[in-house]
């Protein structure tokens, strides 16, 4: 018996053959051209980049449609399927029904082999099933949506994500990546130091803020020693105070992109070009990460690499 497809299945099946068909018009976007014209292959990096926005956005809208709203009617699917899609659809939905009338009266007993193609028919069915599930639990996410934020704002200013591991250490290892494009610089664990003993050193501007989150009360000295001595000798996150320590080391400003705010600035006082970080709240599954910032590639450098 031929299993229909739900509403989902439909809409994630109609998402990615428009996902195949960019591409496929992203390839003859490419092709036409010239590699060595490098202002038209920087243009065509942005068109690229914002056709895979616009139909990302487009995704979003048409999954949080059906999310909110009622069983789709054939209408509904009729807008984000193609007529003969829904026609084989409603079919199916007609021949299963006379099926299951006419296999209740059947007596005889189902073969081994038949069983064991159905088992198999079963869990291949659930597995694209789960596909679609996941399909739609990302793109209608919040990390996706933070993802989708954070690059609109990105691609204004011709920038892109570079990812850092999410090890403990990624506020370090992205500061650490910026300064590189500065030339000699502090390598992780120098940072971590300079952090810790600058925020031992300037007590008072730290220890306010830091509270036992059981009682609520300040940190003791001796509490707030442990907590520099993480600083400098573990893989503790790193937050704002950290990042207002170390831009007070590096005596530089330190700019924070976040998807759903505007940008922080730390170290204002400091009139040189800022670092840049990204701040990601839902980036893993653990929550909150940083990531460092490089210049958008554009076609024509990528493909001469």
């Amino acid at each position: 018996m031929e299993e229909v497809e739900t509403a989902e299945e439909l809409l994630a099946k109609q998402h990615r053959k428009e996902k195949k068909d960019l591409q496929a018009k992203i390839q003859t976007m490419k092709n036409a051209v010239p590699k060595n014209d490098k202002k038209r292959r920087k243009q065509l990096t942005e068109d690229i980049v914002k056709l895979e926005t616009e139909l990302n956005q487009k995704h979003e809208n048409e999954l949080k449609q059906l999310q909110n709203s009622s069983p789709l009617t054939h209408s509904d699917i009729m807008d984000c399927c193609k007529a003969e899609e829904v026609s084989n659809a409603l079919d199916s939905v007609s021949l299963a029904n006379n099926e299951e009338k006419t296999e209740s009266s059947k007596q005889s007993r189902t073969s081994k082999a038949q069983k064991k193609r159905d088992k198999k028919a079963a869990l291949e069915k659930e597995r694209e099933v789960r596909i679609a599930e996941a399909e739609v639990e990302n793109l209608s996410g919040f990390r996706h949506q933070e993802g989708l934020k954070l690059r609109q704002k990105l691609v204004e200013r011709h920038l892109q994500i570079k990812e850092i591991s999410s090890d403990g250490h990624c506020m370090y290892r992205a500061v650490e990546d910026q300064l590189k494009e500065r030339g000699p610089t502090l390598c992780l664990k120098e940072l971590r130091a300079q952090t810790a003993q600058y925020m031992r050193s300037h007590a008072d501007d730290f220890l306010p803020f830091l509270t036992d989150p059981n009682s609520g009360d300040m940190y003791t000295a001796d509490e707030f020693e442990k907590y520099c001595n993480d600083v400098a000798d573990t893989a503790a996150w790193g937050g704002q105070l950290e990042l207002k320590a170390l831009s007070l080391v590096l005596q530089l400003p330190i700019e924070v992109i976040q998807a759903e705010s505007p940008s922080i600035i730390i170290g204002e006082e400091y009139n040189k070009p800022p670092i840049t970080l990204i701040y990601m709240r839902h980036a893993y599954g653990l929550g909150e990460h940083y990531n460092s910032v490089e210049p958008l590639k554009d076609l024509a450098n990528e493909e001469e690499g």
